[in-house]
């Protein structure tokens, strides 16, 4: 079994090469997906699998640990193992940090492509942490955007991450939400909320809101008035709706229905995951399931062994 380290193979990868990937992994059969969630005080393990003919089976287990954030450690740790899809073999542990931030960030940066209004010059970050960051590399570099405004609770991490990204972009640190969000054409939320900041009345006609923090059934980053004068749409219905709080949440307490979801990476064929008019605002909800992981996992491992010698 390989090992593929981020240190070495991070450098091969392309943002767009892998929304293209993911696109493709969407064409193939239905993914056998499901998911196992145990917690412990504010603690979390999120287990992951998934099967796709083709691209053989994937585990993934994720250790949530807030409070590593105020000891500078990484709040989200685990393993990842590709099975061959033939013999069920484990052909390779891909690093977990670097597999987790490019389906994550890959997952949101397709949705903002195929569901952002055209032309969007203003994208606000919501969110000063890891995938933040990926969010600001990522979008760099699918929509050739180079301006953001970001926004964080704690005003000194917004200031760090906006010095670490000088270089690639800009980044202009906000202390205004409701306003960020009322001039912005994406709105990008990546935080660990279990409640609501994001509200809809903030919004402006047009605008796209990409929901990725929450992901257990009790957390949310936006709140109801968002689902009701957006189009709602999700990467996958079986890994959110009846998930994630975000939408969990408000189905049950019947402020939306199964029938509000406009459709999910699987429409991408019909044509039914799509932006209808210029005004219309779009809310996508990254779940991030065990198929994307395979469908990323898949995509590293390709690129690892095209650039190996032996290969």
């Amino acid at each position: 079994m390989e090992f593929i380290d981020r240190q070495d193979c991070e450098p091969l990868l392309d943002w767009n090469e892998l929304t293209d990937a993911i696109v493709a992994g969407h064409e193939r059969p239905r993914a056998v997906i499901d998911d196992k969630l145990l917690q412990r005080r504010n603690q979390s393990m999120l287990t992951r699998m998934a099967w796709i003919d083709g691209l053989g089976g994937l585990v993934k287990t994720a250790m949530v640990y807030p409070d590593n954030a105020w000891r500078r450690l990484p709040t989200v740790n685990g393993t990842a193992v590709l099975y061959g899809d033939d013999d069920g073999i484990p052909e390779a542990m891909v690093d977990f940090h670097m597999l987790t931030k490019w389906k994550t960030a890959a997952d949101s940066a397709l949705a903002t492509k195929i569901l952002g209004p055209p032309q969007a010059s203003t994208i606000l970050i919501v969110g000063a942490g890891t995938v933040a960051e990926s969010m600001i590399e990522a979008y760099s570099a699918t929509l050739g955007c180079r301006q953001f405004q970001l926004w964080n609770r704690t005003r000194d991490r917004a200031i760090r991450l906006a010095a670490r990204t000088e270089e690639r972009c800009s980044v202009e640190v906000v202390s205004d939400l409701e306003t960020a969000v009322g001039e912005a054409d994406i709105v990008c939320c990546a935080t660990m909320s279990s409640s609501p900041i994001i509200r809809g009345e903030w919004l402006s006609p047009g605008t796209h809101v990409e929901l990725i923090g929450s992901f257990t059934p009790f957390m949310r980053e936006a709140d109801d008035e968002v689902l009701r004068r957006g189009t709602i749409f999700v990467d996958s219905r079986e890994t959110t709706l009846n998930h994630i709080g975000e939408l969990k949440i408000p189905l049950i307490e019947g402020v939306i229905g199964t029938e509000d979801i406009g459709g999910d990476y699987y429409d991408l064929s019909t044509g039914n995951f799509r932006r209808r008019s210029g005004d219309e605002i779009t809310v996508c909800k990254n779940g991030g399931g065990a198929h994307l992981d395979l469908m990323t996992a898949s995509y590293i491992t390709s690129k690892w062994r095209r650039s190996s010698p032996d290969n």
